[in-house]
């Protein structure tokens, strides 16, 4: 057996095996990682033992679980074409860069597209959202409503308002985990997969930094219990800034202990310390806005 169809075989047992576990309790582990062995088996194989080995695989996976694997069939075509998309880069040995924000976009445009889909079939997937979070907070006991806010009914019309949150968090966090992940296999089998930038050496575009402040102006003004549309662009756009900044002051603090030559412990420390303290994260959003907006990096420099 050559080395490509041995790949084929591994990969697509993976594929069998992750898909049939959404069937139990692992799911919460596994789901996570649906995409890797299909990635591994489209830049590992050729075109025509993908096609091969993944029908089959999937076909397995009916057999093994009649109606069930129509739902875990739909499950792993949902994912194909961001597969499709950061294999072929992969294959082209493009930039970390490229892969991550175009698995981003093809996920983030399949999820809107089924979204618009299932409004042209009759189904309001938004109305059955909400109407699942209202009979969510309805059925909890009254020892965990208690820790709702006492306006439950903007909670619920805040959870459903922030959906494209959700959305872009869901497509970020798949493609980052499937590229970190589908990367170091394939650097251990000598593809040689280009990576990102070192932290400290990255950098936010500084018109974000006016997109911050004009987005946190707004908030300040805005009535929170608002449905206008620029509420909702603020609840969603507020989140992902912050996180987005936040990120940047981490990449500064890297870069503090890389110029000073310390080990990376103040940025590790600064990560577990906002686990355990929230709200520390507006501490570093700002931090992020410092740094990206004054030339902080190069005063450093010149005290060194």
């Amino acid at each position: 057996m050559g080395n490509r169809s041995l790949q084929g075989l591994i990969w697509s047992v993976v594929t069998v095996v992750l898909l049939l576990s959404l069937m139990t309790p692992i799911i919460i582990f596994t789901f996570g990682l649906l995409m890797i062995p299909v990635l591994m088996l489209y830049v590992k194989t050729s075109t025509k033992g993908f096609v091969i080995s993944y029908v089959l695989s999937l076909l397995v996976v009916y057999v093994l679980t009649q109606w069930h694997g129509v739902f875990l069939i739909s499950v792993s075509l949902f994912f194909l074409p961001p597969v499709l998309v950061m294999g072929n880069l992969y294959k082209r040995k493009a930039a970390a860069r490229s892969v991550l924000t175009a698995g981003t976009i093809t996920l983030l445009a399949e999820s809107l597209v089924s979204l618009v889909m299932g409004y042209a079939l009759g189904f309001d997937p938004v109305a059955k959202f909400k109407q699942f979070m209202i009979d969510y907070v309805t059925t909890m006991p009254s020892t965990l409503r208690v820790l709702l806010p006492k306006d439950q009914d903007y909670y619920i019309n805040y959870v459903v308002n922030v959906i494209p949150l959700y959305l872009i968090f869901f497509a970020l966090f798949y493609t980052f985990l499937s590229h970190g992940i589908s990367r170091w296999l394939l650097n251990k089998t000598g593809e040689g997969i280009p990576g990102l930038r070192p932290m400290r050496e990255r950098m936010l575009q500084r018109s974000l930094v006016w997109v911050y402040l004009i987005a946190f102006v707004l908030d300040l003004f805005i009535n929170p219990n608002s449905n206008s549309l620029i509420s909702t662009i603020l609840m969603n756009s507020m989140p992902l800034l912050m996180l987005a900044f936040a990120i940047q002051a981490i990449c500064f603090l890297f870069y503090v202990a890389h110029a000073n030559k310390w080990r990376p412990i103040l940025p590790i420390a600064a990560i577990v310390l906002v686990c355990f303290m929230p709200p520390l994260f507006i501490v570093y959003s700002l931090l992020g806005v410092f740094d990206v907006a004054f030339p902080i990096r190069e005063r450093f420099k010149k005290n060194l």
